[in-house]
């Protein structure tokens, strides 16, 4: 508790909000813990006033770090203050992801019952799955902002500026109440025995490793890969949490569909056969993937005005996505066939004539 209150007075005496905040919080943690709910309540009321976070944010946004050689940001910034944020995720992941988020509240209980840092998670899984997704959906759950590291920006051509860049942003996160994300992890976090990375890279890894083990200490960090195995085995262990995150099942993409197509008026539920269509097509996609087609339905139907999406609005769009727009009308026609829209319906929809339609199936 000393500790806690000699970093306040510090924090105010330097003019360094963002650390009288954390340390605030902590010794409300701390008071709440000891038997003084009361003086706690007090702290944490204070805590949550808006100008306060305000300044959080402030303060996180002006004293952004920079690359030395390009002088772009190497961090982006969050603001956990999007009330209409909604997520879809299996029930598993669900689970694991609202016990990290637990963690992550009670994380200086653990620290008091002198357990090692629990508040590292590392997410992996398929482009467009969610894992970034899920980053902003913890750290809106948590109330902190989400710092994420600018990978593309960090790897510098000059010699030893990559660490110097990595070590500027974990003293960046370690100053303010945040959550750390170094997405696209395996850019910076690749196995030390690749025998097609540089030396530089290489001594990369043993910078990072020493700075994760630093800031894991008192602070959250998420990463995010599309290949773990790309990533060095001394990487995993700095994880207590791991989570797999794979493609939607059927229950899930009908979640998906409802939650995407929002308010938009749609024919899905007037016929069973063909939203089940809608969702097998939809099967092996990602999330990522099944919004694009779901808004590209949306945008047709109101720059053709139409009233509302049907089932063959979203095959329209899924066929064009399949194939990236390079198709003839003689696929688009079997492709609408095969997928259970009748012949004259396939007319109407193609303006073409149903002897054509006809013709070109018999072809």
């Amino acid at each position: 508790m000393y500790t806690e209150i000699i970093k306040i007075i510090e924090g105010g005496l330097k003019n360094e909000p963002n650390k009288v905040i954390l340390y605030a919080q902590k010794l409300a943690e701390k008071l709440a813990a000891e038997g003084n709910p009361q003086l706690a309540k007090g702290i944490r009321n204070l805590l949550n006033n808006k100008a306060v976070n305000s300044l959080t944010m402030e303060q996180l946004l002006t004293t952004a770090p920079v690359d030395q050689e390009t002088r772009m940001s190497i961090v982006d910034v969050f603001n956990p203050a999007d009330p209409n944020f909604k997520i879809v995720l299996p029930e598993a992941i669900e689970k694991k992801v609202s016990d990290f988020i637990k963690v992550v509240q009670h994380r200086d209980k653990f620290k008091s019952m002198g357990l090692s840092s629990q508040g590292t998670l590392l997410l992996y899984g398929a482009p467009g799955v969610g894992k970034t997704t899920i980053a902003k959906y913890i750290s809106l759950q948590t109330g902190l902002p989400l710092v994420t590291a600018r990978l593309d920006a960090v790897i510098s051509s000059l010699l030893g500026n990559t660490s110097k860049n990595i070590r500027k942003i974990f003293e960046y996160a370690d100053s303010k109440p945040c959550i750390l994300f170094l997405d696209e992890f395996d850019a910076i976090a690749k196995a030390r025995d690749d025998q097609h990375e540089m030396g530089e890279l290489k001594r990369v890894i043993n910078s990072l490793l020493q700075n994760i083990d630093m800031f894991t200490e008192n602070n959250v960090m998420i990463a995010a890969t599309n290949h773990p195995e790309l990533l060095d085995k001394a990487i995993w262990r700095r994880f207590n949490t791991v989570i797999e995150v794979g493609q939607p099942n059927a229950e899930g993409i009908g979640k998906l569909i409802e939650m995407y197509l929002g308010n938009f008026a749609n024919d899905l539920d007037s016929d069973k056969k063909k939203y089940e269509k809608i969702v097998s097509v939809f099967l092996e996609k990602s999330p990522s993937d099944i919004r694009n087609i779901i808004n590209n339905a949306i945008t047709q139907a109101v720059i053709t005005e139409k009233e509302k999406v049907s089932p063959e609005d979203l095959l329209m769009e899924n066929f064009q996505f399949d194939t990236r727009g390079k198709f003839t009308n003689e696929e688009l026609i079997k492709y609408l066939k095969d997928n259970g829209i009748p012949r004259l319906q396939i007319a109407d929809i193609l303006n073409l004539s149903i002897r054509k339609i006809r013709n070109n199936l018999k072809d």
